[in-house]
C-alpha cells in the first residue's frame, strides 16, 4: 500500500489531535455502558411472589417518620 504524507498547519494539527482523543473517549463510554448493562441483566432477578413493592415503601417510610 503507498504511503501518502501531506503538510497541515498546526491549528488544523491540533484540532485533529483534539478530535481523535474526544472519539476514543466517545468509543470508551459507549463500551463501559454495554458492559454495565450486561451486567445489569446478569445480576437483575424477578420479584418474589406476593411482592409488593409499594408495601415495603410505605412500611420504610413510616419507620423513619418521627412519630
Amino acid at each position: 500500500m503507498p504511503v501518502i504524507t501531506i503538510r497541515v498547519g498546526r491549528e488544523l494539527k491540533e484540532r485533529m489531535r483534539r478530535l481523535s482523543h474526544k472519539r476514543r473517549i466517545e468509543e470508551e463510554e459507549e463500551r463501559n455502558l454495554a458492559e454495565a448493562v450486561l451486567i445489569n441483566e446478569r445480576l437483575r432477578r424477578k420479584a418474589l411472589d406476593g411482592w409488593n413493592i409499594v408495601e415495603v415503601i410505605r412500611r420504610w417510610r413510616s419507620l423513619r417518620t418521627p412519630r
